[in-house]
């Protein structure tokens, strides 16, 4: 287990170092856009490393969820240093590079929600679904408005019913309930806090879409430092939520 960890960690450590190798240009000290996404890097990079390691101290049934949090973090990490490279070459972002982070780490996080309840109690695999199918539907219809493919209004809309479904399915749904239900404490104060972040943390990405793509006010450079520091919060508080709870648990509280 150890040498899988050590190997898990060289890896992102080497593609990363292999991603900032890549650059020919150096990032400027005046460039706050190119240091946020250095310092999200870093972030990452240490959540990652944080989770991994943590994962032999929580008991088996929670191994999974502390593990799917360190993926999260850890494709984050590699995907922001990729993304800090193409800006100092470019000074630009292109769409496409955040949505393929979050196509992959946004259901991951989602997920989550089955994988904690599974942890505690026996819950139908439906919940698995039809959270997975929400993520996709809310990721895919933005990721049309922002390129072009579709109407911006009609790619919010569609990303927005996305989002208001989760909310459904985590507040009132078949997940709201069985965590409700669970009669385990930390289990429902870490359901409670997770809903949180899926509602007001990342209610910052659909206002960015409004202002940054729909009605204007917002720049790409301040969009880009937004929408770093929304990930590094929303992405790393996440998974120290759930490692937060699978402790807890593991220790009988």
């Amino acid at each position: 287990m150890k040498t899988l960890k050590t190997l898990a960690l060289a890896m992102f450590a080497l593609i990363g170092a292999s991603t900032a190798a890549n650059a020919t240009t150096f990032l400027a000290t005046d460039d706050f856009v190119g240091i946020s996404f250095w310092l999200i890097s870093m972030g990452m990079l240490a959540a990652t490393a944080f989770f991994f390691m943590e994962q032999a101290n929580v008991s088996a049934q929670w191994r999974k969820s502390v593990n799917v949090a360190g993926l999260v973090t850890g494709i984050a990490f590699i995907h922001y240093m990729y993304m800090r490279a193409v800006w100092v070459e470019t000074g630009d972002t292109p769409t496409v590079y955040r949505y393929i982070d979050w196509l992959i780490t946004v259901p991951l996080q989602l997920v989550e929600f089955y994988l904690i309840l599974s942890a505690v109690r026996k819950v139908d695999s439906g919940i698995f679904w039809r959270i997975l199918i929400g993520s996709l539907v809310m990721l895919i219809g933005g990721y049309l408005g922002e390129a072009g493919f579709i109407n911006p209004a009609l790619g919010f809309i569609i990303g927005i019913a996305g989002w208001v479904y989760i909310l459904y399915e985590i507040f009132s749904g078949e997940a709201g309930k069985a965590a409700a239900k669970s009669g385990n404490k930390s289990l429902v104060v870490a359901f409670g806090a997770l809903r949180m972040i899926v509602t007001v943390g990342w209610a910052i990405y659909p206002l960015g879409y409004v202002f940054g793509y729909l009605t204007g006010g917002i720049d790409a450079n301040a969009l880009n430092v937004i929408y770093n520091l929304a990930d590094f919060v929303n992405k790393i508080a996440f998974g120290l939520i759930i490692w937060s709870c699978a402790v807890a648990n593991s220790r009988g509280r």
